[in-house]
């Protein structure tokens, strides 16, 4: 065996490396605020979201932001006013470079944008905002790739501007399940009730699992030279989203291979979706003033706006063949082989887990999902 195989059965060196050229700038701000929204959520119930999107919806209205109001985006984006856009614009661009991944970016508006603003977003498209919503709903599903089919918020009548985000990731693994053996096992929710659900299983080179801290993470790429990874999150029995999905970004100076020459993960099949109402959260994000009567988004139109709201659905399905996911995020202005036993490390994520799916920096935290019911829905194999 040559010393890069040997490297790579010992686990020596858990997690890819960071691919050169990304922006670690922007994936430890996408961090941040996933981290800080994560502890928005108790863990009681399953959710996904896009911190990925959240951070460009946020980030594209914060390039408008000037006072108080950009300072407050600042310290939950790191960035504002023009180095806002110049973040986004650029952040974009490097999501883009990750293989089966879309991002797009859409205002529609019934108030003037300054040129100033729109030239500092040439990726964003602008649109008039009309008294329908039919042809935000088409955008909607085109830039998803049909995964979400409409706005998921109504428009109510005093809205003056509407951005919206949309992520979208269609990919295969670069070694898929077999369907042949997926086959029912327990999965304990986290009432501690028992259920047979539908579980794959596959064999992992130990590179592609790894501790840090009391979690386990076992990594699934996906197909492309720049392709995204999913890492799947198994904390300590009882630990909630907050603490354990970070872990899937952790740096890799805190991780540690796994002791093993083979690991046999086990994982069920599931799909997910949540609608996030946002609005209600952004003051415990330190966004207070963006809501209220002294917001201050000078730098894109003369008109006085404020956010009103911020809404985000979300979408995540992993089967035997690949990974879908998608996300929308609108915020909304209104006026003012056959393992030695004792080598095989069995990684089953039979009770309630994180799942992330990063970039192809394996960096940038796209989707963040917590499992702690019976995984919902039965497709067939390979669906």
């Amino acid at each position: 065996m040559d010393d890069t195989a040997r490297t790579e059965r010992a686990g020596a060196t858990p997690g890819p490396p960071v691919r050169p050229g990304a922006y670690p700038g922007h994936a430890r701000a996408v961090q941040a605020v996933g981290e800080r929204w994560l502890r928005q959520f108790d863990g009681r119930g399953d959710f996904v979201c896009s911190p990925a999107g959240l951070w460009l919806a946020l980030g594209a209205v914060a390039a408008g932001a000037r006072g108080g109001t950009a300072e407050e985006l600042r310290a939950l984006l790191g960035a504002a006013g023009d180095d806002a856009a110049t973040a986004v614009t650029s952040a974009a661009g490097e999501l883009a470079g990750t293989d089966a991944l879309a991002v797009a970016t859409r205002v529609w508006s019934r108030v003037p944008v300054y040129r100033a603003y729109r030239e500092a977003l040439p990726g964003i498209g602008f649109a008039h905002l009309g008294d329908g919503r039919d042809d935000i709903d088409a955008w909607v599903k085109q830039a998803t790739g049909g995964q979400i089919d409409r706005l998921p918020v109504p428009i109510p009548p005093d809205t003056l501007l509407a951005l919206v985000n949309a992520l979208a990731l269609k990919a295969r693994w670069q070694t898929p399940f077999q369907g042949h053996a997926t086959r029912h096992a327990p999965f304990t929710d986290a009432s501690g009730t028992v259920h047979r659900v539908p579980t794959m299983h596959r064999r992992l080179a130990p590179a592609d699992a790894w501790t840090t801290g009391p979690a386990r993470i076992a990594q699934l790429r996906c197909e492309g030279a720049a392709g995204a990874v999913v890492r799947l999150v198994l904390g300590a029995p009882g630990a909630g989203p907050a603490e354990v999905l970070p872990a899937a970004w952790a740096p890799r100076e805190a991780c540690a291979p796994v002791e093993a020459e083979a690991v046999a993960l086990a994982v069920p099949r599931l799909a997910l979706r949540t609608t996030t109402d946002v609005t209600s959260r952004l003051p415990a994000l330190g966004v207070r003033q963006a809501t209220s009567s002294l917001a201050d988004f000078s730098g894109l139109s003369p008109e006085r706006l404020a956010i009103s709201m911020v809404v985000q659905e979300a979408v995540l399905k992993i089967a035997e063949l690949g990974v879908e996911a998608a996300a929308v995020t609108a915020v909304l202005s209104r006026a003012g082989g056959a393992p030695r036993p004792d080598r095989t490390l069995r990684l089953a994520y039979d009770r309630p887990f994180g799942i992330v799916v990063l970039d192809a920096s394996g960096r940038l935290p796209l989707f963040t999902a917590w499992q702690s019911t019976a995984p919902a829905g039965d497709p067939a194999p390979g669906e």
